[in-house]
């Protein structure tokens, strides 16, 4: 019986990162590893499905014994804050620089990337925690909080705990439910994508009603924190 019967949507677009058949290879040769490395590559920035071989790790523990479940819960956590802090770092030094030359070109002028920095320090703690469980934010949210100048100490915290709290959640998840989570998993991944994209358009609906009052905030703001 195959242990990848029901690949989530994610799956499907990130194929011709690692297949199916190369993630089972990968997990029976490196083990922990493996794990570690992926998940902390995915939340560093890149398109590779972490979560998946989170999910696939549980599994062959289950059916084979071959590996811990508590160390494929450790090792996931650590690659999610570890990837997470690379992605913040990289934001923090390059991506606020790479907005301000390249921004207007997209519509982010500087009253937008003022905006941006000021949502971040309202709501960026939540955008880090939940977004550990959204496949496009897990790729992007540090990058983002980092870009936003969130304050490091909030995100270390959440970004601690958004990671550990989805380790656990899909690695014994995983591992108990065996097949039934992987039929779930797949409309997990969905959800969340939809959930996202409603998400992000409530966001915009509500900017643009609030606009000059949130501009008028976000300038308020960050000059007291300047000062």
């Amino acid at each position: 019986m195959s242990l990848f019967v029901y690949p989530s949507l994610r799956d499907v677009i990130m194929a011709h990162f690692l297949d199916q058949a190369q993630i089972a290879a990968i997990l029976s040769t490196y083990g922990y590893w493996a794990i570690f490395l992926v998940v902390a590559l995915e939340s560093s920035g890149l398109p590779l499905p972490g979560e998946t071989m989170l999910v696939g790790a549980a599994i062959y523990a289950r059916l084979s014994g071959a590996l811990s479940i508590d160390w494929i819960v450790a090792a996931a956590a650590a690659g999610a804050i570890m990837g997470d802090n690379i992605g913040y770092w990289i934001g923090r030094e390059f991506g606020y620089r790479f907005l301000e030359r390249h921004g207007w070109r997209v519509g982010l002028g500087p009253e937008k990337l003022r905006l941006g920095q000021y949502l971040f320090y309202k709501w960026g703690g939540a955008i880090v925690f939940f977004g550990r469980f959204i496949a496009l934010l897990r790729i992007l949210a540090a990058l983002l909080a980092g870009a936003n100048r969130l304050p490091a100490g909030k995100f270390f915290l959440f970004n601690a705990a958004g990671g550990i709290v989805w380790a656990l959640v899909f690695g014994f998840g995983a591992y108990w439910l065996t097949a039934g989570f992987e039929k779930i998993e797949g409309r997990l991944a969905t959800l969340g994508i939809v959930c996202g994209l409603i998400g992000l358009f409530v966001l915009w609906r509500y900017y643009k009603v609030n606009e000059e009052r949130l501009l008028r905030d976000a300038d308020a703001v960050l000059s007291q924190r300047k000062q």
